[in-house]
């Protein structure tokens, strides 16, 4: 009790004095966004109280919109994570656990409709807490917000929870908000081995990992195309405000989508792209466009609806693609632009002190040779990357603005 309190008491200041209305999505994203991003969550690493914080507040929000509890304890399912000390093994996980490991907490919650069939729409809501091994800040410790990482995400999901409770649907909706992700998947891969549904009666997985940057520019990457030969087609259908879809066939790829995928479930994977601030303590509130978040949680909630009266929809397997991504020793030091559809491979960020950099690289620049190797989307690049070795001197060239450049990288 005393922690509801202070949770309560906790909310009341960091939040608005005038709580933003149903009709008002852009304010309660901000709400949700602005909470789950502030400091005071120190990161909301798995297995921290910070964590426990924001899994108490979606608690708190699923109850109030009106869901179905669907968790082992309420709206919660724990679970223990203890870490192998063999780098090849996966972590041990289980419902119980002692100070040797860490507690996560998944949140779930139903809209209990009429029909049998189950739809699951999912979000991360863990970061990386003060840094750690996945931080790419340089420094002392510091809070990583991860408000594009994925608390905006989360609020997408608890709007289109608000969204979706309202309408009279026939298939189940259950809406999952995922621990430990950054972690290794944890929470996700936990719930498909542990469901607190019928999981043979799950239609297909939602997922929205950071959808805080849109630029109608660059576009909306949606993975998982391929898993299902429905998803192309009601995609666009849905998509009555034009946004730039980059569709990716695989089902797999670093977030939680691909448990679901891995048990032969259709997914996809919503996606802005990745930005400078990745994993850094500067991804931080200012920088979220809320508007453009409201335009992805519109074509959701549209999908959702015209696939409500489908047959169950049928399951394809697409290629693994990360098995043939080559191996590389050497880095260019740069961050790709992933919704990039142009020849080469656009740089959309530049690492202080690497290779690129050093060399004269900026972002935004596009790489279209390296050595003698050309390069016309990111599979080639990866391939030219992991023909060098430390020490090797390469041409790089680059197309900035329409003209070619050529800069000597030393790895």
């Amino acid at each position: 009790m005393f922690r509801i309190f202070q949770l309560l008491s906790f909310i009341s200041i960091v939040t608005f004095s005038c709580i933003p209305k149903a009709s008002d999505p852009v304010g309660l994203l901000r709400k949700d966004i602005h909470f789950l991003a502030s400091d005071s969550l120190k990161g909301r690493e798995i297995g921290t109280e910070g964590e426990k914080m924001a899994a108490d507040y979606l608690a708190a929000e699923f109850e109030k919109i009106g869901l179905t509890p669907a968790g082992t304890d309420g709206y919660f399912q724990p679970f223990f994570v203890k870490d192998s000390k063999n780098p090849h093994e996966m972590p041990s996980m289980s419902d119980k656990g002692d100070s040797s490991g860490v507690t996560g907490y998944n949140v779930l919650g139903m809209v209990d409709n009429p029909g049998e069939a189950i739809v699951v729409i999912g979000a991360h809501f863990d970061h990386l807490g003060m840094g750690g091994f996945s931080s790419f800040h340089k420094g002392d410790p510091a809070v990583h917000n991860g408000a594009d990482d994925n608390a905006s995400g989360t609020g997408a999901l608890l709007q289109l929870a608000r969204v979706l409770k309202a309408k009279e649907l026939s298939q189940d909706i259950l809406f999952f908000a995922i621990s430990g992700e950054e972690k290794g998947l944890w929470g996700s891969n936990y719930f498909v081995k542990n469901p607190t549904v019928n999981l043979s009666k799950v239609n297909y997985m939602l997922n929205m990992d950071m959808i805080g940057r849109l630029d109608s520019a660059r576009g909306l990457a949606v993975h998982g195309t391929g898993t299902s030969p429905i998803w192309s087609g009601v995609l666009d259908i849905a998509n009555i405000d034009s946004i730039k879809l980059i569709k990716k066939e695989s089902g797999t790829g670093p977030s939680d989508h691909t448990s679901f995928y891995l048990q032969d479930l259709p997914v996809l994977h919503f996606f802005t792209g990745q930005h400078e601030d990745y994993h850094r303590p500067t991804d931080d509130v200012d920088k979220i466009n809320y508007p453009g978040i409201v335009s992805i949680v519109e074509l959701i909630d549209r999908l959702v609806v015209d696939l409500d009266d489908e047959d169950k929809l049928t399951f394809t397997k697409t290629r693994d693609e990360s098995s043939d991504r080559p191996r590389f020793t050497v880095t260019l030091g740069v961050i790709p632009d992933y919704l990039f559809d142009g020849k080469g491979m656009r740089i959309d960020g530049v690492t202080e002190d690497k290779p690129a950099w050093n060399a004269g690289i900026e972002k935004g620049d596009i790489v279209i040779q390296m050595g003698d190797s050309l390069v016309t989307d990111m599979m080639s690049y990866m391939r030219a990357l992991s023909a060098f070795k430390k020490g090797d001197r390469v041409k790089v060239t680059i197309d900035r603005s329409g003209q070619q450049l050529v800069f000597d990288v030393d790895f």
